[in-house]
């Protein structure tokens, strides 16, 4: 029989005690709360920050039952308990500074009376600090102090930044009193989304650490392959039933999807979320984006006009990830920070001693789901339009009917409402790449040559289609037959280009259909040719 998987369970107390699944994160945790004081902890929506937090709280309220067969259970005092101070504003008024610091007061104040403490001071800063303060004398032992999503008054009002902006003095003056209160604390304890460089948690608390990106806490969150594999084992076997795979096969789909999450380019893991919807529906298909709300990240990365650079795997140095404010966001740190591109690589610069961390898409269920929202928001058409029109193409370079492809790419354009047609390069080309992206075409990082590097490749069952894109500025002066005539050359390049650097070549001895795909576009003229290689 199947163990019952965890779908929004955040309490651990309620995972335990009706036998879910628990994929056992204790021996990272041990090793977190026994080496410090003060810790940050990055992670995207739905990635266990919830039952990460509830997990400490257990442990440090000694409730040694919850953790029978787990890990800690062998390796923790379990004769001390420690009063704990948990904040979680998932579930915080925000919409202004007024309800988020009432929100605040109702929870300080329900802290209070679970410990049959009397508070006297009126402002909540005040108030805060006098609770961790008795409970320290009351208790005789330091406060535990856990934060889960601190920064939620702030995300959910990027789109109104005056709000968002009052709520983040609400928060610096709550977070200021941890500071003040240092010597009535044991641990603390906050996790987030973003790491917001004026919220000043980072520079007011003492020593406050941030493990984002630290290897040893890597895997504190996701799922690991071996993880996958070892707790998993019986949801993989009854997957590769239904889908008429081996096991293994099963098991490289399933990392394609959902895999491909880290912080430190070394460690791997795997959505969690995705990975338990994934194994309750056993259907390949987007189950964490759909579960967000991603318009604002969506509208900011229109307003920069620049998707070539987050289709593509690009650099960024360590000190970037500490420059993320609200009034000036770099949408490359928003779509790391919310899970949209992870870190595929960190190396040393060769020049100095900073380290280079490349960033990239982390698997499929993000890929497809964030091309394919971009591209109906670019283009301003719906997502089941943008979904038929994807089915459609796929279809026809399954077939190899390079005519009909051709058709459909001038169709989608021909949609976009006149007043988004501009001079802008950058917008036609995001289109373009755009629809490629979403039909699954990927750069090949791995066919550069001295001779240039492929556009990008799709793969199909036993179909192989090779594409080359060109664009040159429309020239308002000529008439229709001069831009076609340019339009014409520019495709004979494209292919030219394939031929000369035989791309092809590594696809050559796995018995699939190859074809080759030009790509040209003068402004709003598109044409395209597919040949088949013999």
């Amino acid at each position: 029989m199947l163990q019952e998987l965890p779908i929004g369970i955040q309490s651990f107390a309620d995972l335990r005690s009706k036998g879910y699944l628990y994929v056992d994160k204790t021996q990272v945790i041990h090793r977190l709360i026994t080496s410090g004081k003060p810790f940050f902890l990055s992670r995207p929506r739905r990635f266990g920050k919830s039952l990460l937090v509830s997990t400490m709280e257990a442990i440090f309220k000694g409730q040694k039952d919850l953790f029978k067969g787990l890990w800690i259970a062998d390796n923790w005092d379990w004769t001390k308990s420690y009063p704990v101070i948990r904040v979680d504003f998932g579930g915080t008024a925000n919409r202004s500074p007024e309800a988020l610091t009432n929100s605040l007061m109702g929870k300080v104040n329900a802290n209070a009376k679970e410990n049959n403490i009397n508070l006297e001071t009126i402002e909540l800063p005040d108030r805060f600090e006098e609770l961790i303060t008795k409970l320290h004398q009351f208790t005789e032992q330091k406060v535990v102090v856990l934060i889960d999503e601190y920064d939620k008054p702030i995300i959910d009002n990027l789109s109104n930044l005056d709000i968002a902006d009052a709520n983040r003095l609400v928060l610096h003056d709550f977070y200021q009193v941890m500071k003040a209160a240092d010597e009535h604390l044991h641990f603390i304890f906050l996790t987030g989304v973003s790491k917001f460089s004026k919220v000043s948690i980072f520079s007011g608390l003492n020593n406050l650490t941030d493990i984002t990106l630290e290897a040893q806490f890597a895997t504190i969150c996701g799922y690991t392959q071996t993880e996958l594999e070892l707790y998993f084992d019986p949801y993989i076997e009854q997957l590769a039933q239904k889908e008429k795979l081996s096991k293994q096969e099963a098991i490289e789909k399933i990392k394609y999807w959902y895999d491909g999450y880290s912080w430190d380019g070394v460690n791997f893991v795997y959505n969690s979320f995705s990975t338990l919807m994934f194994f309750r529906q056993q259907e390949f298909k987007d189950h964490w984006f759909s579960t967000g709300s991603p318009t604002f990240i969506v509208n900011i990365l229109k307003k920069h006009n620049d998707v070539k650079s987050l289709l593509e795997p690009f650099q960024m140095q360590d000190t970037d990830f500490d420059s993320f404010d609200i009034q000036a966001i770099d949408p490359r740190i928003l779509m790391f920070q919310t899970g949209y591109l992870t870190i595929i690589k960190k190396e040393q610069d060769p020049f100095d001693s900073t380290m280079l961390y490349t960033l990239g898409v982390p698997n499929e269920e993000v890929n497809r789901a964030l091309t394919r929202h971009l591209l109906a928001n670019y283009a301003e058409i719906s997502l089941p339009e943008v979904n038929e029109g994807c089915r459609q193409m796929m279809r026809q370079l399954v077939s190899g009917d390079s005519q009909q492809f051709e058709r459909s790419l001038q169709a989608m354009f021909a949609r976009i409402p006149y007043q988004l047609w501009g001079n802008d390069e950058k917008y036609y080309h995001s289109m373009l790449l755009l629809w490629l992206n979403a039909l699954g075409f990927k750069p090949d990082a791995e066919m550069c040559t001295d001779k240039g590097r492929i556009d990008a490749v799709w793969t199909w069952q036993e179909r192989v289609v090779i594409a080359e894109v060109k664009y040159a500025a429309s020239d308002g002066g000529k008439d229709v037959a001069d831009n076609t005539s340019t339009t014409a050359k520019l495709l004979d390049t494209a292919l030219a280009q394939i031929r000369e650097v035989r791309y092809y070549e590594r696809y050559a001895g796995e018995n699939k259909r190859i074809a080759l795909l030009g790509v040209a576009f003068v402004g709003k003229e598109i044409v395209c040719r597919m040949e088949e290689l013999s």
